[in-house]
Order: structure tokens, then sequence, then C-alpha cells
């Protein structure tokens, strides 16, 4: 069995998806930053073409790394690159991300570092289409691609958690028309301690208790005061009210978000992504959709490096996802097919083994996967913030993960700069993986942690490299996981 997608109703949903993303992005930008209650109508631009959006640019970005790079190349540190790279804003997130990735910070440190004030910012809930376009019906296909792409400006923190939860609505959307559906299922996918799982349940209950939307954006707003303007939590929130209170309706649920002003483009622009997948091109208004028409401008991207340039039009960045399509479940040991009949998506194979999106939130903050092996997985994670001094010690830890049924022997050695010396276990052995065994009560014996003290000499540079050397018995390849520490 495969899975099975009707092709046509699916470009024709993915579309829509573009379409919408570039009416409310468009519609929106004019207000955003407003902090106060908006009365717009509709366009107030002129017509015959979009205005640019870093909501869309950056995911042209993405769609560039996996053409270049295929699934399973992409991790947070490949992406990393590609921000570097290709994203030349240094605004709020975005430039404290980089700024943290050129010292040789690994997301999500990289956005955990010196990024109080915007982790929890709206730079990545707004670029979560392109993965939902390419898992459509499998959120924890969708999220799992989310989570490598928040980390990096977000960390672990409501930025991430928010574009799990929009990744997981655009993903279900495809199949799925039930709007409370949709909130709900996804609810799952993020913490309920989290504060943008808090902010949608005050606008459902306001909306259940038959508030009207003044009100409960008034909700929201003191909610999140602690937390100040164009932050995840209410502006999420902000396209949930949209989506409720417009009641099916695209001009109504896009104008209803935009009104709560904020981050506006972005609430429009996702009210617009969300309800184009649900309802396909015959959703969206056709005099709005003409006013801007189909192409992409761009303002946050340059091409960098490689052979791969971005698609000017909706249509074009349409055609080049489905492409993709195929090569994302194939890659995760699920065989597809496009159909011009029924859709059946009952078998999701290797899909479905994938983990639940709160698994991806690791308990120390300032942590990262130092590589995703053959045989297992590795985790640097540091007890606190990754700095040092001279004629000091640094306390870490290296995880891993067995990734098979076969006990393993590694061998460590972990290199520290000259006059540096490292404690740590040099063996470490891994149990087989009993995950999808009945021995319930072995399954995370797979997992071993190895304890490190790392300590300075007077000698320590503003960037300081380490690295954990892994060999395997019986296996010729050799792994490296870096440890960068600041002075």
């Amino acid at each position: 069995m495969a899975v099975i997608i009707n092709k046509e109703e699916l470009r024709d949903k993915i579309l829509a998806c573009w379409t919408g993303k570039n009416i409310g992005g468009t519609m929106g930008a004019p207000y955003e930053g407003s902090i106060e209650i908006q009365d717009i109508k509709g366009y107030v631009t002129k017509p015959g073409s979009a205005l640019p959006n870093d909501d869309l640019d950056l995911q042209l970005v993405w769609l560039k790394a996996l053409e270049e790079q295929g699934p399973h190349k992409l991790t947070p540190a490949v992406l990393s690159d590609y921000w570097v790279k290709c994203i030349p804003p240094m605004w709020n997130e975005y430039g404290t991300a980089k700024a943290n990735i050129k010292t040789g910070m690994i997301p999500p440190i990289s956005g955990e570092l010196d990024n109080e004030r915007w982790k929890n910012s709206n730079g990545a809930w707004i670029r979560s289409e392109i993965w939902a376009c390419l898992a459509p019906g499998y959120p924890n296909l969708a999220c799992k691609y989310a989570f490598m792409d928040a980390c990096v400006d977000h960390g672990y923190s409501e930025g991430t958690i928010a574009e799990i939860f929009t990744a997981s609505m655009e993903s279900y959307a495809f199949f799925e028309n039930d709007l409370r559906k949709l909130i709900d299922i996804s609810l799952e996918k993020i913490p309920e301690t989290s504060r943008v799982y808090k902010s949608i349940k005050i606008v459902m209950d306001a909306y259940d208790s038959g508030k009207d939307w003044i009100t409960a954006r008034k909700l929201v707003v003191d909610d999140s005061a602690d937390l100040g303007w164009f932050q995840a939590p209410a502006n999420v929130a902000f396209v949930i009210l949209g989506l409720l209170y417009g009641e099916g309706d695209f001009k109504k649920s896009m104008i209803t978000a935009i009104n709560c002003g904020d981050d506006t483009d972005c609430t429009g622009a996702t009210i617009g992504a969300i309800m184009g997948i649900m309802s396909g091109t015959a959703g969206i208004p056709q005099d709005w959709a003409e006013y801007i028409g189909d192409s992409i401008v761009t303002v946050a991207t340059s091409n960098g490096v490689g052979e791969k340039v971005y698609p000017k039009t909706c249509t074009e960045l349409t055609d080049r996802v489905m492409r993709l399509i195929p090569t994302m479940f194939v890659a995760h040991n699920s065989d597809f097919e496009f159909t011009d009949g029924e859709t059946d998506c009952a078998d999701k194979g290797g899909v479905s083994k994938l983990p639940e999106p709160r698994t991806y939130f690791r308990e120390k903050k300032y942590s990262y996967m130092g590589y995703d092996g053959i045989n297992e997985k590795c985790y640097i994670e540091y007890d606190g913030e990754p700095n040092v001094a001279p004629n000091s010690e640094v306390h870490l830890s290296v995880v891993f993960e067995n990734k098979n049924y076969e006990p393993r022997q590694l061998h460590v050695q972990i290199y520290t700069p000259d006059g540096w010396t490292a404690e740590y276990s040099k063996r470490v052995f891994l149990i087989h993986n009993m995950a999808d065994s009945v021995h319930h009560y072995l399954k995370d014996s797979h997992i071993t942690t190895l304890d490190v003290i790392i300590r300075t000499n007077e000698n320590v540079r503003d960037i300081n490299r380490c690295a954990v050397e892994v060999t395997a018995d019986g296996r010729a390849n050799v792994e490296f996981a870096p440890i960068v520490l600041l002075g």
C-alpha cells in the first residue's frame, strides 16, 4: 500500500495556499506594527502586484535548501548555513541568530543565546506553509521540519512552538475541513504549558461563550502584555480569532484578523494560506486574487551559493513543491503515488513512526544535535550558557541514542585547545534499541549519557572550538560532534 493523493486536487490546494498567503501579506502589510484595533475593508495598495514579504521570502530559501540537499541532509545546522548565505536582513531574531551562528553556535542554541527579547516572536510560524505543503495530511512530518526551521532563530521557545502549531494546522487542512478539529488536534502537538497554547484557548473560550471578537482580542492582549508586541502567542491567537469569528468566509476572516492589529501582514497571510489549503482556488475571492496577480516579490533573500534560483510566481512555486512531495515521503519510508482518482492516505508507512513534536523540546535549552549518524544520534547538552573563563571548568553532557537493534560499543575522544584538558569516560556502551519492543520498561535504555568536564588554562579565546570523535567496533566510519565555548 502507498500514500495515494489526487494530483490535481493537491496542486490546486497548494496554489491556493500561496495565493492566499500573498493576498494576506499584501493586505496586512500597511498596518504592520499598529497596536490599536484597525478598521480596514480591503486593499489600500495599488493594483497589479503583491507587496514583498519575508513571510513568503524565507520559504523560498527553504525550497532551495531542500532541492539542493534533499530531505535527509536537512538539519537545523544545514538550514543555519542557508540563513547566513541567503537571507540578508539583520532585524530582531534574524540578526541575533545569524550573529550566534557566525560564532559557531549550532541551533537551537543559535536561537536561545542573547535572544530573550525576540525568541518568542513571529519570525518562525509565518514561514511554516512550505513544510505543510511538502507533507500534506501528515502533520508529524511537517512538524519535524518546522522544528528544524524554527529552532535556528527561536531555540526551544514560544516562536518554535508557534511554528509547530501552524505547520500542523496547515498539513491537516489538506484533507480536513472541520476548523475546530484542525485547532484541537494541532494543540495536541504543542506543550499545554506554553503561552501559545494559553492564548489560543483564550480565543476559543471567548468564542464558545458568545463574546464578540473585540472582547476576545482584548483578553488576548491583556494576557500577553508582559511579552510585548510582535510576539507569537498573541499573533497566532489573532489568526485563530479571525478563523473562528470569520465563520468560513475568506474576506471576513482575513479582515477580522488584520483588524486585531500588531503583526498584521503575518496574521493576514497565515489566514489566507490556511483557508486556501482548506478550500482550494475556488475558495479564494477572485477579485482579491486578480488585484495582485500571480507574482512573488521578494525583499529578504539573496541567491547565495548554488544553482537553484527562486520561483518568480505562485504557480512556479507550486510546481516545484509538487515535484518534491514524492521525495519527501519516500525519504521517510512511505511509498507515494499521485493519482487521477480518489485520495487514500490510510497507509502512513514510515511516516507513522515519526515522534510527536512535543518530544523535540529537550530538558536543557542549551543543547543541540551533534550528529545524526547511520547507527546512533549524538546530542551535546551544556549545563548552562556555553561560556568559559580562564582557569575554570565547564560541565556538559554528550548523549548517545542507539538507532538500531544491535548493541554498540562506542569509543570517544574529545579534542580541546592546547593546554586544556577534558575528563570523561573513553568508552560508551549502548544497549540495543527497544523502542518498538514489548519490553516497555527498557524503551529508554538505548540512550546513554556521557558526563564531561572541560578544564581551561589561561589561554581562552573569544571562540574556543572542541570536538567529540566517535568510533565503533566493527565500523569504519568516524563521527564528529562540535563543541563551541565562548570566552
